[in-house]
């Protein structure tokens, strides 16, 4: 019998934001006859705080942040000899990069990238090192995975690297998991409405301090809309005191972070993008999985692709306060109560045809000779 392929995937935790998702949903989906699977954990200690299957093997670190997780991630790949290594964040796709030249020569290294590399690098957040070490380190991946074909083509145009290294796969979705999820909870708002949800980590890029300005327009001519915010992080106390600034305190409630989302759905008048930048954000293809009303800012060229021209989806017109406000009335002027659309877009991320695009990639390097 021939031996299977050894598949290390590798994300820093399970249980947080887009990548981890992803990354969960290539554990469970990836076929378990062609490949012997494993997760590496790098932050992450004691049990994954997702339910995976028995087939694939966990190995949690516990570092206490990522780049201290590289002695034991050397030692994993040491031992396992694996074929593949693919790695789901950028951060953590440095480390895997800088370490290449201690792995097996065998071994096959693919990235994914999960934003635009412009507007990451031009938001001004990021450390000023940071666009040198993509231009120095992605060039060794063996593949350069992009959520949207936009997003291929900035990170060629930035980083100058071939098209040949990259490749553009859909996010996996299990979107009948998502639709049947979202009618077994609980509504979560009170009152007439209209009911606004949005999702995100708590950060100056994802524009929840641009929504906030926007709901203030919009409760002008909607005085009992209210916004759900489900996501944590470092800017939440922030975030509470614009609201207090702004007079909205009983109109908004910040939830945490919440595992599924979908549990947010019912009742729900409307899902909204508030982003600065995204590349293509899980929280937005959930919402469309679970047919909700979008409002969105254009966060990048992959959401407007995305989105332009399709039925119940409002675009904004540039990324402002006043432009989100104006979409979002466009939309709640012409929407029925609990309307609901198929976004069938949403088709080519299903788990199923997403895990075939990854298992192709995966079983196509692994044919190509090693330089």
């Amino acid at each position: 019998m021939t031996e299977r392929p050894r598949i290390l995937l590798l994300i820093p935790h399970l249980g947080g934001g887009g990548a981890e998702k992803v990354t969960a949903l290539l554990a469970r989906g990836l076929s378990c006859e062609k490949y012997d699977l494993h997760l590496g954990l790098v932050t992450q200690a004691g049990a994954a705080a997702d339910a995976l299957p028995p087939w694939v093997t966990i190995h949690t670190f516990g570092a206490p942040r990522v780049r201290a997780g590289a002695l034991p991630l050397l030692r994993l790949v040491r031992l396992l000899r694996p074929q593949v290594i693919l790695s789901g964040m950028f951060h953590l796709n440095f480390l895997v990069l800088l370490l290449r030249p201690f792995f097996p020569r065998f071994t096959r290294v693919l990235v994914r990238q999960n934003g635009t590399v412009s507007a990451a690098l031009g938001f001004g957040d990021l450390p000023a090192y940071t666009r040198l070490l993509y231009r120095l380190l992605y060039r060794h991946a063996d593949r350069v995975i992009c959520q949207t074909a936009a997003m291929a083509k900035d990170l060629a145009a930035e980083l100058s690297i071939s098209e040949g290294r990259l490749a553009v796969l859909p996010n996996p979705l299990d979107v009948d998991e998502i639709r049947n999820s979202s009618g077994e909870n609980p509504v979560l708002w009170t009152g007439p409405g209209p009911h606004l949800l949005a999702v995100g980590r708590l950060s100056r890029e994802k524009g929840f301090d641009l929504l906030l300005r926007a709901l203030v327009t919009v409760r002008e001519r909607y005085p009992n809309a209210d916004l759900v915010i489900a996501g944590a992080g470092p800017e939440e106390a922030a975030l509470k005191a614009y609201c207090r600034e702004l007079g909205l305190d009983p109109a908004v409630r910040f939830r945490g972070h919440i595992d599924h989302p979908s549990a947010c759905f019912p009742g729900a008048s409307a899902f909204v993008l508030s982003s600065r930048h995204e590349g293509l954000p899980n929280a937005l293809l959930e919402a469309a999985a679970g047919g909700l009303p979008m409002v969105a800012l254009p966060a990048s060229q992959g959401v407007v692709d995305l989105l332009r021209g399709q039925p119940g989806t409002w675009l904004a017109a540039d990324i402002s306060p006043a432009a989100l406000a104006a979409s979002l009335l466009a939309a709640l002027d012409v929407l029925r109560p609990g309307e609901r659309f198929a976004h069938t877009f949403i088709d080519e991320f299903r788990i199923e045809r997403a895990i075939q695009s990854y298992e192709n990639l995966i079983d196509a390097v692994l044919k190509e000779r090693k330089p």
